[in-house]
């Protein structure tokens, strides 16, 4: 299959899809939701983020999470890490793939973490330079590419110049995320074009929340421009803790739905993957991404 035609969907649901929720959730939910999502055929299942328990209390059962965790070969479950500090506690239980983030909004930076751009790619520093030295792969995020819910316009080149300064320090992949999900087709292709001009597109990856009902349509315009990795979560889970109002990712079913229309390799079976949605949904008390309910209702 050539590389043209196979695009990697990145599960985010069991990090950034219930870091939002209202109550605790169960670790032992938490586990067999990553395991149910490891035998859909999913090749990147972000599993937890090492966070302080007092930024977001979600995801206090970080170390749990990976120890109670069950393996599958050949799939990778990387980690959230802000700092050094979490970098020892996800290498002392074993994870070898970490993504690290920020944002191209000064007051977004401000709000989420307390820090301006320049502060949290200098906090960053030592986490790559470790990472690298212990053959640990490094994926960026950049936070409100298309939008911010503090500071509302954010310049293309501010995106720009944060993904050149993470993929400069050593980010193997950079994956832009419209966070508060404000982005229309048009806009995501003059951000993907910008951000393309100093990056290789194959290190680009796409992560959009669907609040305005665009995501699909500014994902597609980025694949026509190249990009092979696609962010989503299972059941549209999601939401913002530092941007009100934000709904949930754009929901894995609706992207393998489109994909497979597209005649693109995903390598992910789409009735597993809404089996899932319907459960987890049932778990939290949240409403099924449309594809997944006309996947079960089919079938």
């Amino acid at each position: 299959m050539s590389r043209d035609n196979r695009v990697r969907v990145v599960e985010v649901g069991p990090r950034d899809g219930l870091q939002n929720e209202p109550y605790t959730i169960p670790t032992a939910v938490k586990l067999d939701l990553i395991q149910r999502l490891s035998e859909t055929g999913l090749g990147t299942i972000e599993a937890t983020s090492f966070v302080s328990d007092r930024a977001i209390p979600q995801l206090a059962d970080a170390e749990a999470v990976f120890e109670g965790l069950h393996r599958k070969h050949g799939v990778h479950y990387p980690a959230l890490v802000p700092n050094e500090r979490g970098y020892d506690r996800a290498r002392a239980v074993g994870i070898d793939e970490i993504a690290v983030f920020t944002a191209a909004s000064e007051a977004f930076n401000q709000r989420n973490i307390n820090c301006s751009i320049e502060d949290s790619l200098r906090r960053f520093a030592p986490v790559l330079r470790r990472a690298r030295e212990d053959g640990v792969r490094v994926r960026g995020y950049v936070s409100t590419v298309m939008g911010c819910p503090y500071q509302g316009e954010v310049p293309i080149a501010d995106v720009v110049r944060v993904s050149e300064a993470l993929f400069e320090a050593g980010c193997a992949e950079i994956s832009l995320g419209d966070t508060i999900g404000v982005g229309t087709p048009q806009k995501a292709r003059q951000v993907l074009k910008a951000v393309a001009e100093s990056i290789p597109v194959d290190a680009l990856a796409v992560h959009f929340h669907d609040t305005y009902g665009q995501a699909l349509a500014n994902i597609l315009v980025c694949l026509e421009q190249g990009v092979r990795v696609v962010d989503s979560a299972v059941a549209g889970l999601g939401g913002c803790p530092y941007a009100r109002g934000a709904t949930g990712n754009v929901a894995t079913e609706d992207v393998v739905y489109m994909l497979q229309g597209m005649g693109m390799e995903t390598g992910i079976d789409l009735v597993a993957v809404a089996q899932v949605g319907d459960w987890i949904a049932g778990e939290l008390g949240r409403p099924r991404s449309r594809t997944g309910q006309a996947i079960l209702k089919r079938n």
